[in-house]
């Protein structure tokens, strides 16, 4: 393994986290043309990710890396090229590419040895790249290139060229090109299939006299006026494989010098360096460019520093206005520079310590509150509600710099469907929406592993098979939608699927037959459905690797509890399954809305809190109010916590909502909204039915923050009550 200087290591963890950025990119677009066809746009940026990955892996010396990536980006050029084709078995190839790149840079990052079942993946995939670069394609990509020595002759413009809008190509191609398996004629028969060959006149003057010689060695050179609507880039492909051992200029005619020009004056204000602003508008070809860099550095190492734009016009890369005018913009745009960065990179234990000292502000600023009231000194209760003011935007900012798009949860999602479908010999494709809904990415992290259990088991038991699907008048592919939305100060992530539903008759007779329902009891839908998350259920025949070991929905649920948030399901037969799970915007700091039974202070999330109505006197039925001509269940909460002496003759309600359910909670006094930083229970507390957490408030006292979806569960549902 590698040895890497303690100066690199930051730098080699950046590159690492790139890597797995453009690895993922690379997968997405993958995917993406697997459904939809090749798209050249997709195609590009999957060669330019590996392109990028190889090269700034030779920085730090990651041979092996290297060497594999190199492999895949040949394969990846003819495809660009459109010598070979993608096709499905070269995505499948592709995507195992990228998941071997992405467990390269796992090993070198923990510095794991490579062992045999790497060793052998990694063999066999090179030799798959190997067998698909032999296919057959054009003379000019058919055999490696190696580096030689060119000598550039004098330039010949043909005539008109400079009058016309065509390109001016001057090559030189290399003594070798012979020997490496290169017709140079082929070049120019390959040139035109992207264009017009208008002028072209062939240079001798490398020629030696006769008896000197090499048949095997080239001498050949050509001046040549191209018309084209092609770019730079484009007909600097047409000689990706001799460029490294010929000389190759390509300019365009003065008279498109004015067009380069406008267009450097339209791009963005953006800071760009001199070779990025000419790449950008086409002028300069990527690999130009770092050419250029490149004779920039070793100036530098001989003392002598020499401008970027000078070796560009030295090197006949770029003509002189088209230099100029990309210094201006350069100019412009530093003058216009913001003095922040758009994007900045910061370790998520440092925002957590930044949140956890938000939320003991929160508390001190509740603190001065209180005692500012207690105090009755009016300019000190408008000040201390001026702080408080602040102190709830910081948190606000604080809390918004660790949300993330539910689009990076999930990302992952179609390749796993890809693959299980495969696995599981179904055609089943991913729909995703709601992208742009954010959520905390401490929460993202744990909602992930119940997420992929629940498309697991709709891949597995949801969608029928094909036979299955054609009787029931279905198509044959399958459906698993997941979907994102904010509602009522929460999150709701949906997992759909076509499929045939839950069985229930099958989940019924399982129930009885674990003990944990009666044949006696009269079970709703909702109710026989929430069966499956009992510990150890399963209606499956057989134990796969994919689902039905028996455990697992008991476990999602209990993850999904564990952040405060809840799961529902609904299902109608040989239509289909959706679980909705319901989660809390974040998990660190809350609104509160305070409450107080007797002497003790309880807090409810404002979020579930709907309304507030004065407790009636007279009742009709026992436990039910009448709420707009509509019965609301009560539910007494100095009952469900035994607390006696109910203080004060007035009591309210306080109408809170989960889900599809609502109860009016009754409690006594009403004491207002309030910033409420979350504390989790100790172990000893933490299976107290009807309690989450606790916050302090700022008189110092601990209060319990009520769990909605438990209490509303338990009086709806009173069986599940412990």
């Amino acid at each position: 393994m590698i040895s890497i200087d303690p100066q690199m290591e930051a730098a080699l963890q950046t590159f690492f986290e790139e890597s797995r950025d453009l690895l993922q990119d690379m997968e997405s677009a993958l995917l993406f043309m697997e459904e939809s066809g090749a798209d050249p746009e997709r195609i590009n940026a999957v060669f330019r990710a590996a392109h990028t990955i190889k090269g700034s892996a030779g920085l730090f010396g990651l041979e092996e890396v290297v060497r594999f990536t190199h492999c895949l980006e040949n394969l990846l050029d003819r495809i660009r090229a459109g010598s070979t084709d993608l096709t499905p078995s070269r995505i499948t190839l592709l995507l195992s590419c990228g998941d071997h790149i992405a467990e390269y840079l796992d090993k070198i990052s923990v510095g794991a040895a490579l062992d045999e079942r790497f060793l052998a993946e990694d063999l066999r995939l090179l030799t798959a790249l190997t067998e698909a670069l032999g296919t057959t394609l054009p003379a000019p990509m058919s055999a490696p290139v190696l580096k030689s020595e060119a000598r550039p002759g004098p330039e010949v413009i043909p005539p008109g060229s400079v009058k016309t809008g065509n390109w001016h190509i001057s090559l030189r191609f290399g003594v070798d090109t012979f020997r490496d398996g290169m017709d140079p004629l082929s070049f120019l028969r390959y040139l035109e299939q992207i264009g017009e060959i208008v002028g072209l006149v062939t240079l001798t003057d490398s020629l030696p006299p006769l008896a000197q010689m090499d048949a095997e060695s080239c001498y050949l050179g050509f001046e040549i006026s191209f018309k084209s609507d092609a770019d730079k880039s484009q007909i600097a492909d047409v000689f990706d494989f001799v460029k490294d051992s010929s000389t190759v200029h390509i300019l365009p005619a003065h008279s498109q010098i004015g067009a380069y020009l406008q267009l450097i004056q339209q791009l963005p204000e953006a800071d760009q360096h001199l070779g990025e602003i000419l790449v950008s508008v086409g002028s300069l070809t990527e690999e130009e460019l770092q050419k250029a860099l490149a004779l920039q550095d070793v100036g530098n190492q001989d003392g002598q520093h020499r401008p970027l734009g000078a070796i560009l016009i030295a090197q006949k890369m770029v003509q002189e206005p088209v230099v100029q005018g990309a210094l201006e913009k350069q100019q412009q745009q530093r003058e216009q520079q913001v003095a922040e960065r758009q994007m900045l990179r910061v370790r998520a234990a440092d925002l957590d310590h930044l949140v956890n000292l938000v939320g003991e502000l929160v508390i001190a600023s509740a603190a001065n509150s209180l005692f500012a009231m207690q105090d009755g000194a009016e300019d000190r209760v408008e000040s201390a509600a001026h702080v408080a003011r602040l102190v709830e935007e910081i948190r606000d900012g604080a809390l918004h710099l660790r949300m993330i798009d539910v689009a990076e949860v999930f990302q992952r999602f179609p390749r796993v469907v890809r693959d299980m479908a495969r696995t599981l010999g179904k055609d089943i494709r991913l729909e995703i929406s709601g992208e742009g809904t954010e959520l905390d990415k401490s929460m993202a992290e744990k909602i992930t592993d119940p997420l992929m259990h629940l498309v697991r088991n709709a891949m597995d038991h949801g969608i029928e098979s094909a036979e299955r699907r054609r009787a029931l008048g279905k198509p044959v592919q399958g459906c698993i939608n997941l979907h994102a939305c904010h509602d009522a100060g929460g999150i709701i992530i949906e997992v759909r699927d076509d499929g045939g539903g839950l069985n229930r008759e099958k989940i019924l007779n399982k129930a009885m037959e674990k003990g944990l329902i009666t044949s006696e009891q009269t079970l709703g839908d909702r109710e026989i459905y929430a069966l499956i998350f009992a510990p150890g259920f399963s209606t499956a025949d057989q134990v796969s690797d994919i689902s039905g070991r028996g455990v697992g929905m008991d476990v999602v649920r209990q993850n999904i509890e564990a952040i405060r948030g809840s799961i529902e399901i609904h299902s109608t037969p040989d239509v289909g399954s959706t679980m909705r799970i319901r989660l809390p915007l974040t998990l660190s700091i809350i609104d509160g809305f305070l409450v107080k039974l007797a002497t003790d202070t309880f807090v409810i999330p404002a979020e579930s809190v709907e309304e507030c109505l004065e407790y009636p006197e007279r009742q009709g039925v026992p436990g039910y109010m009448e709420l707009r001509d509509q019965p609301l269940p009560l539910l007494h909460l100095a009952g469900v916590f035994r607390i006696d002496g109910e203080a004060g003759k007035r009591r309210n309600v306080i109408v809170v909502r989960h889900g599809q359910h609502r109860v009016g909670m009754v409690v006594g006094a009403i004491l207002g909204n309030q910033q409420t930083v979350i504390k989790p229970l100790g172990k000893l507390f933490d299976q107290v039915p009807g309690i989450s957490a606790v916050t302090i408030l700022g008189n110092g006292d601990v209060a319990p923050i009520l769990d909605i979806s438990a209490l509303i569960h338990g009086h709806v549902s009173p069986k599940h009550i412990h």
